[in-house]
């Protein structure tokens, strides 16, 4: 079946030239496509490599060496000079989310290399990707192992083995591509910089363009080949546009007034490093060459700083991408000598962005107003967020990789071994030569290798770290809302919700006022998501402590049935009083016994002021959990705290 063609896809400008930039420059780096599920994303990515020119490769190498300049390093070479070569089509290369490292990366074959000493490597998707695209869905939801290999990758332009002191280095450059609902969760910064250019897309709200899009794909599901047929020939002209723009690319001048305003936007920006500037000049040849330019104008800096800035102005996960066009025109105009360039009328002119200026973060102060002592008050905006401490589920797991607690993982410090069929991991050389060495004369061996079995494999036992599931139970009542004590537990939830998405765990946010509890973001990757639901909660009425604590566990519950890896962690934000009901103060520790020894717990105290009753302390004793003020969650109140203590015991 032909896969849908690329140029029946209805709307998505800017993806469209994005996706097409990249074609015909691959230094740009690549695009990361963000938006809301069914919105088409993976359609157009994955119609994209039919647009492609194909490449030449030397015969019968598996790693795609080009014959004019083979890799020297090849595994499948040495390539010698007038090598026999062929020409494929372009390669869309997906890695798959759940992929383990050595199908990603490749691996050795540990029996031959024992038994026969030959190094017998067997490539993975890098290499199937090299000079090709490499495309990941859910980009967000990789695990952290296979995002530092992508990086790698990226940065040397090489993808390199290394087990038991057998090394095995082959070329990896492609374009990387990505696609990610930011409802699921962020990137990490690292990730998110390797990629040159990001869109933001949208599904219409247009009732015609909505119908079109209905109706092609119902043709294309009816049809598939007949349906392609329809747009062969636009798909054909569009790829010899691409092919004609990368001819001309070489011949792109970037003269030193365009260079000049590439740098003002970017200091404008003030995004960080140098990788802004070159990627933006890099777009600006590229669109240039779309265009059938050969020298760089304003209109080719405006369209690459709308593609290549958004996603780097970004100061921390809960700021939303997108850059102030105002902001741009002004820096193009501080930059501009004389005038503007002239206008674009080639066949890759971009539209401006939908949106406008970004939105602020989600953790800006807003101010406080009204409401009075019974009633429900208006949300109360958090502070700036800090480094937290960092709390720990008590054991070892065997959950996602990530950065909380300790776990037995696929990568990190070698604790021991374990035999073939229990677990798969890396192979241990030393542990698997032991195994193998009492058998060697009752097989025979008679040569210079050893005699393995699959038998005597053995397999590293490694502990690192793993991701938790954080649940914030939140104690959104009135006396919550006094003295602007919301604001400063918001400032620590945030504070957290940041720790959490630097150590890739899950959150979920239960509250609880009034006279009951609900949950307020189901458990979900998007940490983003909970800062935004923590930033809109108004605090009023009575303190229904035991419905939010069963709430609580209620979520649980259901999370141990749909993720049972991972461990959870809950973070109880509360002063400790119970006043809904006249038996408030026994359910919630009725309530607190359901939870205690079953779950890792903290209970953040939000009691302030001289006259203090303690409750949140017992709450704490009731659940088995850690006790903590809410002014020592930062991790520098934790390091002064401990230097206190050990003075005071060296005085």
């Amino acid at each position: 079946m032909k896969p849908y063609p690329f140029t029946a896809v209805v709307g998505m400008p800017d993806l469209r030239l994005a996706l097409v930039l990249s074609s015909i420059s691959p230094a740009v780096g690549g695009v990361l496509v963000r938006g809301e599920k069914g919105t088409a994303k993976s359609t157009m990515v994955r119609a994209l490599a039919g647009l492609l020119p194909g490449v030449d490769v030397v015969d019968a190498c598996r790693f795609s060496c080009d014959p004019v300049e083979p890799d020297p390093a090849c595994p499948d070479g040495p390539h010698a000079e007038g090598s026999p070569a062929h020409r494929r089509p372009a390669r869309l290369v997906e890695l798959p989310v759940g992929a383990a490292e050595d199908r990603v990366i490749g691996s050795l074959n540990l029996e031959r290399a024992l038994a026969d000493g030959v190094t017998d490597f067997q490539p993975g998707l890098l290499a199937a990707a090299h000079r090709g695209l490499l495309y990941v869905d859910e980009v967000n939801l990789l695990h952290d192992h296979l995002v530092d290999t992508l990086l790698d990758a990226a940065a040397m332009g090489r993808a390199t083995v290394e087990r038991e002191g057998v090394s095995v280095s082959h070329a990896a450059r492609f374009v990387l591509i990505g696609t990610m609902n930011p409802e699921e969760g962020e990137l990490r910064p690292q990730l998110l910089d390797r990629f040159g250019l990001t869109v933001e897309v949208a599904s219409s709200r247009d009732p015609e363009l909505r119908v079109e899009v209905v109706r092609r794909r119902l043709a294309y599901e009816a049809d598939p080949d007949g349906f392609a047929g329809q747009y062969a020939a636009a798909d054909a002209e569009l790829a010899a546009d691409i092919e004609a723009a990368q001819r001309l690319l070489p011949s792109v001048k970037l003269p030193d007034d365009a260079l000049r305003q590439i740098a003002e936007v970017c200091a404008s920006f003030e995004v960080d490093g140098m990788r802004a500037d070159i990627v933006t000049a890099r777009t600006a040849v590229a669109h240039a060459a779309w265009a059938g330019r050969t020298e760089v104008t304003t209109d080719d800096v405006r369209v690459a700083a709308r593609l290549a800035l958004p996603h780097r102005r970004r100061r921390n996960p809960f700021d939303a991408p997108g850059i102030s066009e105002e902001q741009l025109e002004q820096a193009l105009q501080d930059a501009e000598p004389e005038g503007p360039g002239p206008d674009d009328d080639g066949p890759g002119s971009g539209t401006p962005p939908e949106g406008g200026e970004a939105p602020p973060p989600s953790q800006g102060g807003q101010e406080p107003s009204g409401g009075g002592s019974g009633g429900e008050q208006k949300p109360v905006g958090a502070g700036e967020a800090f480094r937290a401490r960092r709390f720990e589920v008590k054991g070892t797991g065997e959950g996602a990789a990530g950065r909380r607690s300790r776990a037995i993982t696929d990568n990190g410090r070698t604790i021991g071994v374990q035999p073939a069929g229990t677990k798969d991991g890396h192979p241990h050389l030393l542990a698997t030569v032991r195994a193998a060495a009492p058998h060697q004369r009752s097989r025979g061996r008679s040569g210079a290798g050893l005699v393995v079995r699959p038998q005597d494999l053995r397999f590293a036992r490694r502990e690192g770290r793993e991701g938790n599931l954080v649940l914030f139970c939140v104690d959104a009542s009135g006396s919550m809302g006094a003295r602007q004590r919301m604001r400063e537990v918001k400032t620590a939830v945030l504070s957290l919700l940041l720790d959490a998405y630097q150590r890739r765990d899950k959150v979920g946010l239960v509250t609880f006022r009034a006279s009951g509890a609900e949950l307020a973001l189901p458990p979900t990757i998007s940490v983003d998501a909970a800062a935004s639901r923590l930033d809109g909660l108004a605090t009023g009425g009575r303190t229904p402590l035991a419905e939010g604590l069963l709430e609580a566990a209620r979520v649980l519950r259901i999370e141990a049935v749909r993720d049972p890896l991972r461990r959870p962690l809950l973070v109880v934000v509360t002063d400790g009083r119970a006043t809904s009901g006249a038996d408030a103060v026994q359910r919630a520790r009725q309530a607190a016994g359901l939870l205690a020894g079953n779950v890792t717990s903290i209970v953040m105290d939000c009691e302030s002021g001289k006259m203090r009753l303690g409750l949140a302390a017992e709450l704490a004793e009731h659940l088995g959990a850690e006790h903590v003020p809410v002014t020592e969650v930062a991790a520098d109140t934790l390091a002064g705290a401990v230097r206190t203590r050990i003075s005071g015991k060296a005085a």
